[in-house]
């Protein structure tokens, strides 16, 4: 099995900043959609959010970019769930140009299921944690992502 196709696009010219690169804050955008899809396939699409008042919050991201993105070039998002528990899901999405294996950035998220009545976190429903078991067991032999889980910072000085 491999990480899922969650979302593609091509570049847009507004993405592209002087030199002609992906904008930084766009490289997010394309991982905020990929997690919007990853949200639809767990059964959290806005009809179930709705119906619920139910949906994910962000709580924590790391990004890491490594080879440039330019204009023009059609990109897909590559999504591996690393863990979850009841309330929280771990995941890691990565860019690539269509086709390629090459990792042109890296997106690591830390995502809470929220009752938004309160807003106070909430367990998922049996389906939703039906759909990602079936979603760990299937991605069960994938390596784990060389940018899971880096922190940032400089070496404390002798």
């Amino acid at each position: 099995m491999s990480a899922l196709n969650t979302y593609s696009t091509p570049i847009l010219e507004e993405w592209v900043d002087y030199n002609g690169h992906l904008r930084d804050a766009f490289y997010l955008l394309i991982f905020s959609y990929a997690t919007d899809a990853l949200m639809d396939r767990l059964g959290l699409d806005s009809q179930s959010r709705e119906a619920s008042g139910h949906s994910l919050f962000t709580l924590e991201l790391h990004m890491n970019y490594l080879h440039e993105v330019k204009l023009g070039a059609q990109v897909e998002v590559r999504t591996q769930l690393i863990g979850h528990d009841k309330k929280r899901l771990h995941l890691y999405h990565s860019l690539h140009l269509a086709g390629d294996e090459q990792t042109l950035a890296g997106n690591e998220q830390m995502l809470l299921h929220v009752d938004l009545a309160g807003p106070h976190s909430a367990p998922f429903s049996e389906h939703t944690l039906a759909l990602l078991q079936a979603i760990e067991i299937q991605q069960r032999t994938l390596p784990r992502p060389a940018y899971v889980g880096r922190v940032i910072g400089l070496p404390k000085a002798a």
